[in-house]
Order: structure tokens, then C-alpha cells, then sequence
């Protein structure tokens, strides 16, 4: 049985706690908040570590943070701060995979971003998606809660995918179950974190995110960022 966890039910225990991040390189893959939870975890864990943000993707370049494009700038960044992006600019400007070799142990705590969502809060993945970094101690698949209630082409990354795997037609409204029913079939994670319960307690009621933890056979956290 999946089991359901809030931050307002653990005031004492931090997110990277109630996800079980340990140290070593964590893939954040899904939609609906991965690059807001990678900040919020780099937040907490870089006040005792160093941690190191990147992606294996394309992701915005990080304005509040600093960027490292070699190994040498990335020891100089380390020995000055707790927290630094690392990754390589692409002709649009994105940021992409490191180059250099070595930084998956770079850092105690290394957090990437391992596929793209288009700012949609449901997604299917591809063949080719997540891509998971070689020697990944976990794997957090986040779930935007705002896409729960609404039809499925309006909310879904890979809508195609999506109707196969939730047997749905492109108007169907995605249920809490649909979704599980979705991410069960795929796989791949340890755990997941289903953002945006705001949003949740307005549409649905706060039964919601229990509905969806019991359709799932591994833990389930719940929270908003």
C-alpha cells in the first residue's frame, strides 16, 4: 500500500527527511514542480552539505545560483558556498549536462533534473525519458495535484501516452486513481511527491491524496512549494 505523508503531519522532519534523500545522486523526473522541489531540497541540505544542482535535460539557467561549466570552476564555486549548478549552455541558452567527468560525486548531495514536463503538472514518459545518471542512489517522481479534476489534453505532457496508459480519452477528467494507475504502469521511482496540494483541498477535498497513495504500492508525499 502506498503510504501518505504531509509536512503539517511531520512539522519536526524537513522534505529531503520525509523523501528519504540520502546522500549520493538524486533523479527528480515527472511534472508539476521538479525544478521548485530541487530548490526547496538544495535549501535545506546545503545547510549542513554541499550540494550540487544539475540536470540531465534542458533546464532554465538558475539566476540565484552559480553556474559551473568546468570541474575547476566547480571547486572554486565549492569553496566559497554550499550550493552550485553545474552544466553545459546550449546554443538556446538552456542549460544541459556537464561535460567534465567527475561530477556525479562532486558534491555530498547531487540533485538533477532528469526530464521535461512543459510546465504541464501530469506527464507520460517516453522511451527515451528519464534519463536516470549512472550509480542514481534515488529516484523522486513529483505529480502536480492541479492537473487532478481537469481533461487530460489540456493537462498532460505526452497526452498520446497518457490516454494508452490511464485508458482515457483526451477529455476525460484524470482522477487521482488514473494518475497512480499511470505512474504504476511506468515505474522506475522510489518514491513520490505530490505537489501543489493547495490546489488539492479547493477541488477535490483533502481525501484526495489519499486515494492516490493507496493505489500505489510505494511511499507517497504530499506538500506544496
Amino acid at each position: 500500500m502506498g503510504t501518505r505523508k504531509t509536512a503539517k503531519e511531520n512539522t519536526a522532519m524537513k522534505l529531503y527527511e520525509l523523501l528519504q534523500i540520502k546522500p549520493g545522486v538524486t533523479a527528480l523526473m515527472g511534472s508539476g514542480g521538479k525544478t521548485s522541489l530541487m530548490y526547496h531540497l538544495a535549501g535545506e541540505l546545503s545547510k549542513k552539505h554541499k550540494v550540487l544542482l544539475t540536470t540531465t535535460t534542458h533546464i532554465r539557467v538558475p539566476d540565484h545560483i552559480p553556474l559551473a561549466t568546468t570541474r575547476e570552476e566547480l571547486d572554486s564555486l565549492f569553496a566559497q558556498r554550499n550550493v552550485v549548478c553545474a552544466g553545459t549552455l546550449s546554443e538556446e541558452g538552456k542549460l544541459t549536462a556537464p561535460t567534465f567527468e567527475g561530477w556525479e560525486t562532486a558534491a555530498e548531495y547531487v540533485l538533477v533534473e532528469a526530464d521535461g514536463s512543459r510546465n504541464l503538472p501530469l506527464k507520460a514518459h517516453a522511451d527515451h525519458e528519464p534519463v536516470i545518471p549512472v550509480g542514481c542512489q534515488n529516484t523522486i517522481c513529483v505529480v502536480g495535484a492541479s492537473g487532478f479534476n481537469q481533461p487530460m489534453r489540456m493537462v498532460c505532457h505526452r497526452p498520446e501516452l497518457y490516454m494508452k496508459l490511464a485508458e482515457c480519452s483526451e477529455m476525460t477528467k484524470i482522477t487521482p486513481e488514473m494518475a497512480a494507475k499511470v505512474l504504476a504502469a511506468e515505474g522506475g521511482f522510489d518514491r513520490v511527491f505530490v505537489n501543489q496540494t493547495d490546489v488539492l483541498s479547493k477541488i477535490l477535498g483533502k481525501a484526495t491524496v489519499k486515494e492516490f497513495a493507496r493505489a500505489l504500492k510505494i511511499p507517497v508525499v504530499a506538500g506544496s512549494l
